[in-house]
């Protein structure tokens, strides 16, 4: 079950990006397998504007989770990150398709991300679900301002790109 995230999952939700992204330790990433969780006030942010969904087990725990912002007039997916034991069930997408139905409801034509492009549970799966890869002169300010600040942290040491999902 996919549900709004409640101001007592925060600190599940820090717990499952810290162990979802050991899987980048895995293909030789272990700068962005050691990097730093959103801090919880980070996340309350998305929390209390109704921005953060759980996919939660049978004991109302969550098991992944995802979080959306407003980018340019379009809502952006920040964050995609299921727990690696709840990993291959499809959570990631069902998290992605709930942001896409609140999406649609307040009015974005389209969601957008940035990930990796190489890393096959990124830029390969979010094809698999309906995102294109962005060229260069398809990016807006906003997206563009996310990728500088993405390569100011050191992401762009690997690949990395901008995508776009109609709705």
């Amino acid at each position: 079950m996919i549900r709004a995230a409640r101001a007592d999952d925060l600190v599940v939700l820090q717990e499952i990006e810290v162990a979802a992204g050991r899987a980048f330790a895995a293909i030789g990433m272990d700068a962005v397998a050691r990097d730093e969780p959103l801090s919880l006030d980070e996340l309350s942010e998305y929390q209390r504007d109704g921005r953060a969904w759980v996919a939660v087990d049978a004991a109302d725990r969550p098991v992944a989770y995802a979080i959306a912002k407003w980018v340019d007039g379009l809502v952006h997916v920040e964050q995609v990150s299921t727990h690696p034991d709840h990993a291959g069930h499809r959570i990631g997408a069902a998290l992605i398709d709930r942001i896409a139905g609140w999406a649609r409801e307040h009015g974005s034509a389209a969601l957008t991300l940035t990930t990796f492009a190489d890393v096959a549970w990124n830029a390969p799966y979010y094809e698999r679900l309906g995102f294109r890869r962005l060229a260069d002169d398809e990016s807006t300010p906003g997206l563009r301002a996310i990728r500088a600040e993405e390569n100011a942290h050191g992401l762009d040491r690997w690949p990395r790109l901008v995508m776009r999902r109609e709705i």
